[in-house]
Formats: C-alpha cells, structure tokens, sequence
C-alpha cells in the first residue's frame, strides 16, 4: 500500500477512508466481491457522483458537507466502470476485492484525477494514457498536412514511444489480461485512428485525394481487430475508432453528384450499412448505430432526409427498448418542427426567479447558449450577438448558461456587461437536453414573428447564419 501512502497529502481525505484502505488486506478475507469506491469532488457542479456500468447508472452517491462520498459494494463484478459528476464522466477499472479512491476538480476534471488505494495504479495509468492521447490529437492536426511519408514517421514514433511506456508499466504494475484489453485499447485505437483519419483531414485541409497513393499494406491492422469485442462496446478509445473507420470507409467519392443534405444521408446510410455488415454482436452493433444516428440526426434537420435515415436505421438496429436514446432525440426533434412552440424547461433569471418560457418566446427571437467552461466562446458568442442586435434591433437575443451552477453563472456575468441582452441559466442540463436536443454549445435556435420555431438548429457562427433573420 505504499503507492498510496505517498498519495495522503495529494488527497486530504479524511481519516476513516485512508484508515480503510490501509486494512484492506485483512477486511477482504472472506469477501468474495467486496469493493469499495470513495473519494473528493473539489468546485462540485451538482451534490452527486453517479456510478455506472455501460451507460446505466447503477448507484447514486451523495457528496456530504465536506464534498466526499464513499460506498461499499458486497458484490461487484470486475471490469470497466464509469463514474460521472455532470457533466463530465472518466473510466474506472475494478478487479476483485479493490478499494478506490479518486480525488477531482470539476474545473479541470480530466487533468485532476487522481486515484489512491488498491488498484490505483492501473487506473492512473488509463488516465495517464488518456492525457497523453488528448495532448497528442491536438498536436497531430499539423501532422495531417504532410505527404504520406512524413505523416507515417511521425504517427509510428509517437506509436513507439507510447508502445515503451505501455510495455513499462505493464511489467511493473503486472495488471491482469482482463484489464490489458483495455490497456492495450488506449494505446492501438489512438494510432489506428489517425491512420483512418490521414485521408479524409488530409483532402479536406490540402485538396489533395490520397486514396489511391496509400500503400497496399496501409489498412491491414484492421485485419487484426475484433469488431464484435463486447466488453470494448462502450470503451471510447474504440467506439471513437469505429466512428472514424466508418467515416472512411463510408465516404463518397462521387459527391459531386449530390447536394450537401443528400450527401449526408446517403453517407451515414452507406455507414449503417457497412456496420452491419462488419459487426454480427448485436450490442457491439447498436451502440455502433446509436452513435452514427445520434451525430446524423443533429446535423441534419431536412425531415424527409431524417425519416429516409430512420427507415434504415430501424431495420439494422435490434435496439427496441424504451431507454432507446435515438427515439427520444427523434421525438425530440419531432417537437422542435419549425411552426412549434419551444417546449417548456426550468430557467431562472439572474434575481433567481422562475422564468416561463412563454414570457422569453416573444415574437424574433433568438435563443444561445454558454458555459463557463468554454470561455472562449462565452466572449466570442456575446461579441457577435452585441454586433447582430445592433444589426437586426427587432429581435431579443435569450443567453441560456447550461452545465454551470447558479454561482459559477452568476460570478462569471458579475464581469461582463453585455447589455440589451436577457440571461437566463438551467439547471437541469438533462431536460434541457433532452426537450430541445442540445448536443453542442453552438446551437442557436431561432422564433419567427409570431414566436414560434423558425429553425431550431443552426449555428450562430455559420457563415449564413444571418439570412435566418432576415
């Protein structure tokens, strides 16, 4: 328990729990599956930590006065777990009998985990890869200009330093080969997908068509991968790589022949259909088409394109439960039709009143949305809105904070003035979600002048974004 000790200052937490872990050994004779999982959540969002296992919440743990939580589990299979503090989420890997502790800051959630007790140090080490990943992809998008040689020097190189590290912290952590399935999933399915990715990005940043200059040999790891692995199902490292393999794979070169909307449909058309032709394991399958549907069906908002999309996506998928994501964002999108009203959600003003949203859905106008998390766009969002009030002075402008606390929304306005500007913040980001499908901060929903839906999905920072006022 050394790796622990070493940790005590890092995490502040309290007394009893380190007490507990530093007894782990003797309290887990006789325990077949006994597990624990505890630990801090500094600048909460909200007083819980969600414990889930593929997507479904199977405990909600609530953080005290001093932010903690702790829960004993009698019985709890080995694997991969998520916990998620909204709205964020990371991994958490169990094997028998371990006792996890994990310290965050929802400010810089990802780069302040920190794990401690037993099984600690594979779970640092998925995050270490995790960071590593994150940094890499940022840096490799200059990558992707290059001609194919450059390109593939500098992917094997990071590949190899990365496949160093691995092969080090395996040997000295010496984790399982349930665990390794994972382990080795975060480090081949980032290589594997800038490979996926060199064609498409390379043609859309240079003009120049790749496709026929790649090396025979170039797709063959796909030779080696397990398109129908269960336990990966939900892992992101490989449903992102299949996401990406699709997008290649899918692609029509002859799009020319197509307007945009129908080339986007017959693309993800064209990637259901490969998918279901790749993988036979049903549940692998459908998070597979869940994830194609989801990116498809809040892009694209031509309704005769979306009923054509959804044809063929009810025949492929086998998923027919009512927890079903993709019928809930049909439905949603089905109210949001331009001529309906916008459905009701719970905002509060900056006084910390109910605000009805039939008071704001006043004839033109124009719904946006921040988070003071993306500060960048906060400021980039309110710029452009200053510039198109002074443009078009018959429409109110409504700014709705998602993702933040009251606090957090408040103390952030308290340093701007963006005036003529009405602000209003939800607390609940999941009804939100859900009643008018929010999937991205550049969402803009437009009401015509008679107060309903104009358009419901378009981007503030589209080029043609303007025409929508006019």
């Amino acid at each position: 328990m050394m790796h622990c000790l070493r940790n005590i200052k890092v995490f502040s937490l309290v007394l009893p729990m380190i007490a507990l872990l530093s007894s782990c050994k003797s309290e887990f004779k006789g325990c077949e599956y006994v597990a624990y999982f505890g630990g801090e959540v500094v600048n909460p969002n909200n007083p819980y930590v969600l414990f889930c296992k593929d997507n479904e919440v199977i405990d909600t743990l609530k953080l005290d006065e001093n932010n903690r939580f702790f829960t004993q589990f009698d019985s709890l299979a080995p694997g991969l777990y998520s916990f998620k503090h909204e709205p964020e989420y990371q991994y958490v890997y169990f094997d028998k009998n371990d006792s996890i502790m994990v310290r965050v800051n929802s400010k810089e959630f990802d780069e302040s985990i920190a794990f401690c007790g037993r099984g600690d140090q594979k779970n640092n080490f998925l995050m270490e890869m995790y960071l590593k990943n994150e940094k890499d992809k940022y840096k490799m998008f200059e990558y992707f200009d290059d001609n194919f040689e450059d390109f593939s020097k500098e992917i094997d190189a990071t590949y190899a330093k990365a496949t160093s590290f691995y092969n080090t912290r395996k040997a000295e952590i010496k984790w399982s080969d349930e665990f390794d399935l994972f382990a080795k999933a975060s480090l081949d399915f980032n290589y594997y997908s800038k490979k996926e990715l060199y064609p498409l990005i390379h043609k859309i940043r240079t003009g120049e068509d790749m496709i026929e200059k790649l090396p025979a040999n170039y797709y063959d790891y796909r030779k080696t991968i397990d398109f129908n692995n269960v336990a990966l199902s939900n892992y992101a490292p490989y449903v992102m790589y299949l996401s990406h393999m699709l997008n290649n794979m899918g692609t029509i070169n002859y799009h020319n022949h197509f307007s945009e909307k129908d080339l986007a449909l017959k693309t993800n058309i064209n990637k259901m259909t490969i998918a279901d032709t790749l993988i036979k394991n049903k549940m692998v399958k459908n998070n597979i088409l869940n994830n194609i549907a989801f990116t498809y069906l809040l892009e694209d908002q031509n309704m005769t394109n979306n009923n054509k999309f959804l044809d063929t996506y009810k025949k492929l998928s086998t998923d027919k439960s009512k927890k079903n994501e993709i019928t809930a964002i049909c439905n949603a999108i089905q109210m949001l039709k331009v001529g309906n009203s916008l459905p009701e959600v719970p905002l509060i003003d900056t006084t910390g009143a109910s605000v009805s949203l039939t008071s704001l859905s006043k004839p033109n106008t124009v719904f946006f949305f921040w988070t003071e998390k993306a500060k960048s766009h906060f400021e980039a969002v309110h710029i452009k809105i200053m510039a198109l009030k002074s443009k078009f002075p018959q429409y109110n402008f409504v700014a709705v904070n998602i993702n933040d606390s009251k606090e957090d929304w408040k103390k952030t306005l308290d340093k701007y003035k963006f005036k003529g500007v009405t602000e209003v913040h939800c607390s609940d980001f999941e009804t939100i979600k859900n009643k008018w499908a929010i999937n991205k901060i550049h969402r803009t929903i437009i009401l015509d002048n008679k107060g309903v839906i104009k358009n419901a999905f378009t981007n503030i920072f589209d080029s043609k974004f303007e025409e929508n006022l006019k």
